[in-house]
This record gives structure tokens, sequence and C-alpha cells, in this order.
């Protein structure tokens, strides 16, 4: 790759967004961002192969996005207020650009995340959206990324934006009233890009279609966590996201073995965990926890810190686990919580008592087609010695399953109970290795 096509896509990494929020916060369309901001790569690939790369690569593409867009709204001159908006765009906003002059570009990715999460939309288009807007990617990728047919993700990208259009969502920071509101819901699009993405790093890469896409996802929300963490620095929350997915990332390449099974906590090998990512981790919530200001996500990121600590599952801390999720479920009372924290019940309290804590969810209509629910079951069965109780209960599981990982790990468990009848022979180990929900 030449010394300019290298710069224009590391351009492209670092900038994209940038430039796209600083174009859109100017001509409030975001179609027309994003064809002003694609236009400005176009150009940048032809123009710095002849005249060089710029000192200040995100300063050019922001004027010759800005360029491209003036151009289009002059196009439109049947419009007199696009006329107008025209004129307003002219020369001396390039100038300020070039000179460095009053255009905030982190204030204006901070608008455009915001704009992208706004709570007014669907939660499918605000992660489509946000993922499209702020990393680049374009409408094939993130339909792979989320197995779902192009059009049907174009579509869902169509429909945010014409939601953004006709309720006149502005591309702005929101007033100090509505940030609260508008911030969690910027982390909850991230956690949810992130966990799309991590999910597949307990898959066989190989063996299931659009599996690496949607790892790249768990990089992609990482490094989002990453700048919502430094632009939102008085909220503590966001500190607290940015902790969590790096202690729980740090552990993707143990997360399924050669063979494509999901390796729970109890069979990853922890010499793979990124040491170096849990040392920022652990840092970040740190420097969250001081502020005094606990909240779900800096209390997951605990959490995962105690399984960071520990040497291995027998040695954690489940006594502090379980009190960490009491005060989890306070917060955000959840089923899937509730699930987790019957994991933590039955290693303080024995496995019988962590099966009281699962059957009390069994009539939660949330959980009726989560396979997890009686994948645990069958865990706490086997450890409790019910090994017919556990079977039925990893078959429940089998019918219910969608992950080929754990679709393989539920089999060698049943196989492992039952030898001879369910394909038998498997290691016997297996039946009592730790839950598939604490990985």
């Amino acid at each position: 790759m030449t010394a300019p096509a290298a710069a224009v896509e590391d351009a492209f990494r670092t900038e994209w967004g940038r430039v796209l929020g600083a174009v859109a916060r100017h001509v409030g369309d975001l179609d027309l961002a994003e064809e002003a901001t694609q236009e400005a790569f176009a150009t940048a690939l032809r123009t710095w192969a002849r005249d060089g790369v710029p000192d200040r690569p995100g300063a050019w593409l922001t004027t010759a996005a800005r360029r491209h867009a003036i151009d289009v709204l002059r196009r439109r001159r049947t419009e007199a207020e696009k006329t107008a908006t025209a004129a307003r765009l002219a020369a001396p906003l390039e100038d300020a650009v070039a000179a460095g002059g009053p255009d905030d570009p982190d204030l204006d990715l901070l608008r455009l995340l915001f704009t992208c999460c706004h709570p007014a939309l669907p939660l499918e288009g605000r992660v489509a959206l946000t993922l499209r807007s702020l990393t680049g990617m374009t409408t094939p990728q993130v339909a792979r990324a989320f197995l779902v047919p192009e059009a049907t993700m174009a579509q869902r990208l169509v429909r945010a934006k014409k939601r953004i259009r006709d309720t006149g969502i502005a591309f702005r920071v929101p007033p100090a009233q509505l940030r609260a509101e508008r911030t969690s819901s910027v982390l909850m699009v991230l956690y949810v890009l992130f966990t799309e993405g991590y999910d597949a790093w307990a898959e066989p890469a190989d063996d299931v279609a659009g599996c690496a896409d949607r790892r790249a996802l768990a990089d992609d929300a990482v490094r989002l966590a990453r700048l919502a963490a430094r632009l939102l620095d008085d909220e503590p929350e966001a500190r607290g996201l940015l902790a969590l997915v790096l202690l729980q990332h740090a552990r993707r390449d143990a997360r399924a073995g050669a063979d494509g099974v999901t390796r729970t906590l109890e069979d990853q090998d922890r010499a793979r965990w990124r040491r170096d990512e849990i040392a920022e981790g652990l840092r970040v919530l740190d420097d969250a926890l001081a502020a005094g200001r606990p909240g779900p996500y800096q209390v997951q990121a605990a959490i995962a810190a105690l399984h960071a600590h520990a040497p291995d599952v027998a040695g954690t801390d489940w006594a502090e686990v379980l009190a960490l999720y009491d005060v989890l479920l306070a917060m955000t009372p959840s089923p899937v919580v509730a699930l987790n924290r019957a994991v933590a019940v039955a290693q303080v309290h024995g496995p019988d008592a962590g099966l009281a804590a699962v059957d009390a969810l069994a009539a939660d209509p949330a959980l009726a087609g989560y396979h997890l629910l009686p994948a645990v079951r069958a865990e706490l069965c086997t450890r409790a010695g019910r090994p017919a109780e556990a079977a039925d209960a990893l078959r429940a599981a089998l019918a219910l399953v969608d992950r080929e990982g754990d679709r393989r790990l539920l089999l060698r468990r049943l196989a492992a109970l039952t030898p001879g009848r369910e394909g038998g022979g498997a290691d016997q180990t297996a039946a009592a290795s730790g839950s598939v929900t604490s990985g």
C-alpha cells in the first residue's frame, strides 16, 4: 500500500466520525453528511497521491466534505431554506476549520453520538445508526454483523434517519435536564454492540456465518466506549462501561476451544487473558468508583474485576460476587441478572440453594425462550447429584439454544451424563464445568 493510501485508511479509522459529525451539525441532514464524507475520502485518495498527505488530515477532510455538502445544497436552490444554508456554510467556515478555529471535532463526535443514540429511535435503529455513522461501516457490513439481510438493515437505517428528520432531533449535546436519560441510552447502545461482538468470541468462527464480522463489533464497541469515557468525563458510568468492556474483552481468546466448544470460566485458560487490558480496566474502574456515584456498569465491572483477580474459579471471592449481584439486582431488577446471581448463590451456599433461586425464575416470561435458564439448572442438578433432572434440563436447553458454541457444550454435557444414549463417550469432567452464563 502506498503512503497516501495508508494515510487515507488510517484517517478513515480515526477521523470518519469527526468529519461526519462536523458536516451533520451544519447541514442537519445525515444522508447528505454521509455522502459528503464519502466524497471527501474519495477525493483524498486522488489528491494526497498527487500533492502529499496534509499536516492535519482531519481538518482537510472536514473542509473537503463541507465543500461537497455546500455544492449539493447549492444545486437544491428550489428551496429557499437550503439556499440560505448554503450561503451560511460558505468559505469562512472552510477557513476556520483549516486554521483550527472555533469548531471542536470532539464536540462534533459527541453531538453525533447523542443523535444516533437518541431514545426516540428504536433500539435496533440506534445500534445500526451508531455503527454506520461513527465507524464508517457500510450497510452490507452492518447487515452481516447482525446476520440480517442487507435490505432489512437498509430499511432500519432509512427509518432511523427519517425519524431524526421528522421529529426534528437536533445534532447537539442535550441540555442538562435531559443529559442523564440520553447518556444512559448512549451507554446502552455501546454495550449492546459490545455484547453482540463478545458473544461471537464464544462461537466456532469457521463454522458460523458472519462470526468474524460480529467479533469485530467488540473492538468497535471498545473504541467507542473509550471515546464516550473521554468525552463524557463528568459521567462515572461512562468510565464504568469502559472498564467493564475492557475486563470482559480481555478474555476473548479463551472463550472457545479449538473444537469450537464454548469455554466457561472454569474451563478457560487464564494465561490467555490479556493482562494489559485487565490492568487498564482496573485503573479505569478505580477512577470511576472514586467519583462516589456508583451505577450498574460500575457494579458489573467490579464483578468482572473479581474474576480477573482470581487465579481460578475456586479462588474467586464468590461471597463478594454475590453481594455485588444483590446491589446490581436492586439497581436494575432483571431476570437475567437474577439468573447470574443464582450461579453465585450456588457457589456460596451450595447447589440446592442455587436451584431454589433458579426455580424461582422458571415462570418469568422474559426467560421463556432463554436457553441459559435450563442450562444453569442442568449444571446445578449435576452438582447436586440429580443426573436424570440434569439430562432433562439439558434437552430443554438444546431445544432453545441458538449459539453453536453453546450447543456443542450442551451436547458434550448431555453425552457425559448419558453415555451410550446421547452420542456418549465424551469427557466426563465436562458435565461439571462452570456455568455457561459466566464466560
